[in-house]
């Protein structure tokens, strides 16, 4: 598998807000513009609280296999690749949305004397945060899994 790369998730996350504050413009060109839920920055901060309960589970359980701890619990190989293709799924999907998110709510800057279109932005704006929670989780995740360099095929070699 490969690493997450910050390039690609922040050059995700300028492309969608750079199209959704565009399309925020022509969309109130038409009409109203469609609200930004609640339920975003809450839904966006429950899968980074997941992903960081699930990498803290994940290193106490590597550790305790590493110290060879006779009651510790092993960690499956397949259970592992699955958090990490979990969290960088979620990584993915959170710069785009949080992208989309930013995108907005720079757009509802504007117009912060309208009191519905503060709480628009405040919104979008936890959003954002929230967004940039879950990458960070998911990188911790990744880093947590990820393998102990070989050191033994460097050495034999010398």
């Amino acid at each position: 598998m490969k690493q997450l790369r910050l390039k690609v998730l922040a050059g995700l996350f300028a492309v969608a807000g750079i199209l959704s504050w565009g399309g925020a413009r022509l969309w109130e060109s038409f009409g109203t513009l469609p609200s930004v839920p609640l339920a975003a920055p809450i839904v966006l901060a429950v899968i980074a609280v997941v992903l960081t309960a699930t990498a803290l589970s994940l290193r106490s359980r590597l550790r305790a296999q590493r110290e060879r701890r006779p009651d510790a619990k092993g960690v499956e190989p397949m259970m592992a690749a699955r958090a990490v293709v979990f969290g960088q799924a979620s990584a993915l999907v959170a710069a785009l949305v949080s992208g989309m998110y930013g995108g907005t709510g720079v757009y509802l800057l504007g117009s912060l004397d309208i009191p519905a279109r503060r709480d628009q932005a405040i919104y979008a704006g936890f959003s954002v945060l929230a967004g940039i929670g879950v990458i960070a989780a998911a990188i911790f995740l990744e880093r947590v899994c990820k393998l102990p360099e070989d050191d033994d095929e460097t050495t034999s070699r010398a």
